[in-house]
Formats: C-alpha cells, structure tokens, sequence
C-alpha cells in the first residue's frame, strides 16, 4: 500500500531535477499558472500575451478558454432570487470557448471544461465510508447527502494543449479546482477514463466502466513501448497554500512492473482493490530530469471569474479566500503519457475520454474518498454525418444532387471521395455537387494533419421509373418581411406526384410544433416542383418563429423537412452603469436600451438581498437617473439588476463608508 514516508526517501534517492516541482508562478505553453483566473495578467499585474481561463476586460493578446456565454444572466438570476434551489444548488457546465481541436495563437487547444459541483445537499457524494481509490466503480456507492466543508467540491476547470501546432510539441494539462473549506491540507484526485464511463443519480450507481475490475489496463510490448492506452490518475496534495506533491499513476495488471517501460520509469507505489489485487495503479515518473508538475493556490481576494462562487451554504461571492483556488499544470509528454509520441504520432491524439474529480479524506492514496464531479466528456466533436438532398435520380436522363455533412465542426477538415460516381465541385469543404450514381465517403479531420476521425458514405442511385417513389425534399427556405411583418416560406420536392399535400408547421419556442396551414400539392407540375407559403406573423410575441413542412403522400407516409429559424424581432441591447463607482453618498445610473417599455430595477447586496428597487418606463436611448445611498445601504459590494422585456442584465459596484 502507499507509504508516504518510504516515497520521500525514494524521492531523495531519485537524480536532482526528477521529482522537482515549482510552486511559483510560472507560465506553461502560453497558459498562466499563478492560482489566478484572469488573462492577460501574471502574478498579480497585468501582462498581456498569457493565456487563462477567463477575461475580465484586461486587454491584450491572451485568450481565455472558457465558454462564458450567458455568465451575466446566470449571475443576474443568482442575485433575483437568493433561494437555494433550484438556482444556486444546480451544477453548471460549460466547455471550451473555441472549438475543440483549434490553433489559437499557434498552440493547438484540444478541449477545456468548466464544472459547478452541487452544493448543499449534494447528489454526487461517496457515502458508504469505504470507497477507496483503486477499487472498481462497481463497487463505489453514491448518494445524497451533506459533505464536510473540507471536502466539498465547489468548481473544477480542466484545459489540455499543446505547446504549438506540432505533434512534437508538449502536451500541458491544466487542472484547477475550489473548495469550500481553506483550512487545513487538501487532498484530490482528477481520475481520467478511456471509456465512457458514467453516474447515474437515481440509481446511484456507475457504468461504462473497464473491463480491467472495473478500468482499462495499460498494455506494453516486449520492448516496454505503449501499445495501448489506459486509465491515468493524478493525486495532489496542498499544504499551507504550496502544492507539495502531485503523484502520476497508471492502472496495469501488477505483472506489468516487472517490465521496463519505454517512455517513463515505475516509481514504487502500486495499489488495488485490495492487497496483491491484480490490477491496481502503479506510479510513475519522467524519464529525464526537472519538473513535471506546478501548482499552487491562491492569495485572498482573487477574482472568481463571471460566474462568480456559489458556497456550501448557497452565499454568493466574487472573490475567493486565500488558497480556495488551487492550480495546477502537468507536462504529459514529459511524464511520458501523451499519445502522439506513445501511439502512431497523431498531434489530434487524447490520453483519455472522460474526467472525474474527487476529494479524499487524507494523503493516503487510498484513503476513504467524499465528494465528486460526475464523469465529464472530453474531446468528443461531433462526427461526421453526411446526406444527399436526393439520393435517387429519378428517370434515364443525367440530374445533380448536393451532399452534406448535417452536422459540420467549425475546426475539422473534410475530404470527399467516391468508388464509382463523380464529384463536380472541389473534393473539400462541408458539401459536394455530384451528377453520377455511386458511393460517395466523406472522411473527417479534426484539424489539418490529424488521423482520420470518423467517416460516412453516401450512397446516390437511379430509379428509370420513378413515379412510385414517395415525395422528397430538396430545398427549404425562408425569408422575413419586416414592413409586412410576413414571413414567406419556398420549399421545393422532387418526385412531386406522389404527394398529397403539405402540412405547415411552426413553434414559437423551439421545442412545441403546431399545424399553421395546409398547402395542397399541385399536380400539374413536373417531377421537380416549388411551392411558396406566406403568413403574417404580427401576433406573434416570440422574438423568433421556428417552421418545418411535413410532406404527406398520397399513400399517407410522410416525411420533414428540416426546420429553420426565422428571427422576427433583433436582440434586445441594453446595458447599465454605475458612476461613480465605488460610490460614497451619490451616484449616476444610466440605462442605456434599443426599445422602450417598462423595466425593474434592483439594487442588492453580495447576499442577494434587495435593498432598492426601481420600477421605470424606459425610453430607447440612453436613461439617467440620480439616487442616494440609503440608511440601509451598509459598506460593501453591490449588484444593480436591469429587467426589461423578459431579459436580465446586471453590474457591480462598490459603496464606501
């Protein structure tokens, strides 16, 4: 079993530089590691040029890899509405602000991920007693209950790049965590999965797991090269703000350690599900010397980020205590577990699939384990999924038809090509115009240079008598008219006498369809045929309309059309701001709108609670109003909250003794 005492020795035995980690600030592949959340700012000042995970305004040329979309109306409805639930307890999730697998700034961003544990009473919490590292999922219970402070998981941020666009270039994983307890030592682990392993909350049981009593086993050849990869798992330990360890293992079968692997070197610890178990994880360490690792955590009033820190007790904050934040880096490659160097030189390769993070009870590796992160997908975009408009050619004469992949990924490359048939437009790209019969693969790239991703094929034929054949779609599209307030509809079909008619139908909340009209097919038109529909839309209150067509042949099968979107009224812009700010006795608020109509104001305090509120008819254009600090206002941090036509925007400020 581990024995920190005997891993100290070990370590003072190892070469100079081998187990070295800096608990500085440092900057790794462009991405700050100070325990600090802001771009474009390095241990405590402003730096332009580092990357992080968010912005906070500070200009420069880092980039910040969280998602933040929506940040202000999460917050906005954090500070309406101080109950615990179903707001402030909820998890939250957002990934990668760029697309997975982009250049940015010459590094290669494979994926990053943001996570808001439950809070409270939380759902996803160890609560048998016994559940220990090394044991299978299988055997882990879950549940519902409270956790110590300690213990308990607030938010987890996890970012894996390369060092540049390369397949030599470093692998960093960055991982980052909060807990709602500072004192004291800390203990957590960020477990990394090869299959898609998964929590189910009712039942309160994993699955999806490994075959290898519950992961995936490491396999090596002779020579002691990777032939496959496994599960990884990195346990970090915080004492008095400085991260003093950060242990790298693998799971493998125990006969595993009698061979010599090629890219790291065993480090001593080996632990199962129980003593001498036949799987279990074995630590390793880098082949070369200096430091593999760096961490450390936070000093007292570092920024949050815009979502900002719900608490234990469901209290709202905006800046984090002093070492609640902890941070860390990992150079994979150097350890020896990144899959481009390991397994066939793919820059596009991940180590693993999905991510858990838990906290255990003490140093001891297999100490009781408390709270968790519900197993996180990673590196998963969306794979390619391609179709004709019209897969079958109707009649003996030539046609053209367009294939597409329905479901494109912003940052991967698509490659056409074709058995039998003939592409007529470039072979790249998203779609393709074709004129023959054949099969036709699309093959996809998560970027330029990448292993094959995934692949679909295609498949276009030719009926010579083609009149049985049911009605299809080959074009759908609309257009809004302002001045009319009418939205037109022109769709066109082939094989346009087998169909009865069309059923028009609409949602005005993307999820709810109801029939809107019925157009009748016209059968004196050719095979091919186009139909247009106009409604007047001015009773509508949604600020968009979606449409889709169902097409009904005359043997009564049917078939969708694809919906589309139509935007009837722009995005509201609005804004409010405070001067000044902070504020003594008076202040300036103004409202800055596109539309007029009536608004609620709210001025709350950091706990939620309301200390003024303001109903207003605003003018489009900017809105001023003077106010006076209230007897009720104490010194501190404060939140102005605009609601106006069923949208939330929200600022903050300081007021002063």
């Amino acid at each position: 079993m581990k024995n920190f005492l005997r891993y100290f020795y070990l370590l003072i035995l190892l070469p100079a530089g081998l187990s070295a980690q800096i608990t500085t600030p440092v900057i790794r592949a462009g991405f700050g590691v100070d325990a600090d959340l802001r771009t474009n700012f390095f241990n405590g000042f402003v730096q332009s040029g580092n990357d992080d995970w968010y912005n906070n305004g500070t200009a420069g040329t880092g980039n910040f890899v969280i998602d933040t979309a929506g940040a202000a109306a999460i917050v906005a409805g954090y500070l309406s509405d101080a109950s615990p639930w179903p707001r402030r307890m909820a998890p939250l999730y957002r990934s990668m602000s760029q697309p997975k697998f982009s250049v940015i700034n010459n590094r290669i961003w494979l994926d990053a991920l943001f996570v808001r544990d439950y809070h409270g009473n939380d759902s996803t919490v160890f609560t048998a007693g016994s559940d220990k590292n090394g044991m299978s999922p299988a055997n882990w219970t879950g549940g519902i209950q409270g956790i110590p402070d300690k213990n308990d998981i607030l938010d987890v941020f996890m970012h894996i790049r390369r060092a540049g666009p390369n397949v030599t270039d470093s692998l960093w994983m960055f991982g980052a965590l909060s807990l709602d307890n500072v004192t004291g030592n800390r203990y957590f682990d960020f477990e990394m999965y090869q299959t898609d392993i998964y929590y189910d909350r009712a039942s309160a049981s994993w699955y999806g797991y490994g075959n290898d009593m519950g992961h995936t086993s490491w396999e090596f050849d002779g020579a002691g090269n990777v032939t496959k990869a496994g599960d990884i798992i990195f346990t970090a330990e915080y004492q008095s703000s400085t991260l003093t360890n950060i242990e790298a293992r693998i799971w493998i079968p125990q006969t595993t350690l009698s061979i010599t692997p090629a890219q790291f070197n065993w480090s001593g610890q080996y632990d199962g599900a129980y003593n001498g178990a036949p799987y279990g994880y074995a630590s390793i360490l880098p082949k070369t010397a200096g430091a593999f690792y760096t961490g450390m955590g936070c000093n007292n009033n570092t920024w949050t980020g815009p979502f900002q820190l719900v608490l234990q007790n469901n209290s709202l904050t905006t800046n984090y205590v002093k070492d609640q934040f902890m941070e860390f880096s990992v150079n994979l490659t150097k350890l020896g577990l990144d899959p481009a160097t390991n397994l066939g030189g793919d820059v596009c390769g991940s180590p693993f699939n999905r991510l858990v993070v838990k906290t255990r009870a003490s140093a001891s590796f297999t100490a009781e384990l408390k709270d968790f992160i519900a197993p996180i997908d990673l590196f998963l975009a969306p794979r390619a999924d391609a179709q004709a408009e019209v897969p079958v050619f109707c009649g003996p004469d030539s046609a053209t038809t367009m294939i597409y992949v329905t479901n494109p990924s912003p940052g991967s490359v698509y490659t056409w090509t074709t058995i039998d048939g003939n592409i007529t437009t470039p072979p790249t790209g998203t779609s393709i115009e074709v004129n023959a019969t054949g099969t036709y693969i699309v093959t996809q790239q998560l970027m330029a240079g990448c292993n094959p991703y995934a692949t679909d094929t295609v498949v276009v034929t030719r009926d010579n008598d083609c009149a049985v054949l049911p009605g299809m779609f080959r074009t759908f599209y609309g257009n809004y008219y302002t001045a009319e307030k009418n939205v037109s509809l022109r769709w066109t079909v082939v094989n346009n006498a087998s169909v009865k008619n069309f059923i028009v139908e609409r949602s005005t909340d993307g999820v709810n369809f109801e029939k809107a009209a019925v157009v009748l097919a016209s059968h004196n038109l050719n095979q091919e045929a186009a139909y247009e529909f106009m409604q007047p839309v001015a009773d509508i209150s949604s600020p968009f309309v979606d449409y889709r067509i169902r097409l009904i042949n005359h043997d009564d099968t049917y078939s969708y059309s694809r919906i589309i979107r139509i935007v009837l009224k722009p995005a509201l812009k609005a804004g409010l701001a405070i001067a000044p700010n902070p504020v003594r006795n008076k202040f300036q608020l103004t409202v800055t709108s596109s539309a007029a109509g009536p608004a609620k104001i709210m001025f709350v305090d950091m706990y939620g609670r309301p200390v003024t509120v303001m109903n207003e008819m605003i003018k489009p254009g900017v809105n001023i109003f003077t106010l006076a600090v209230g007897e009720n206002w104490q010194p501190g941090v404060y939140y102005a909250v605009l609601k106006i036509q069923q949208e939330t925007f929200s600022t903050r400020f300081v007021v002063l003794e």
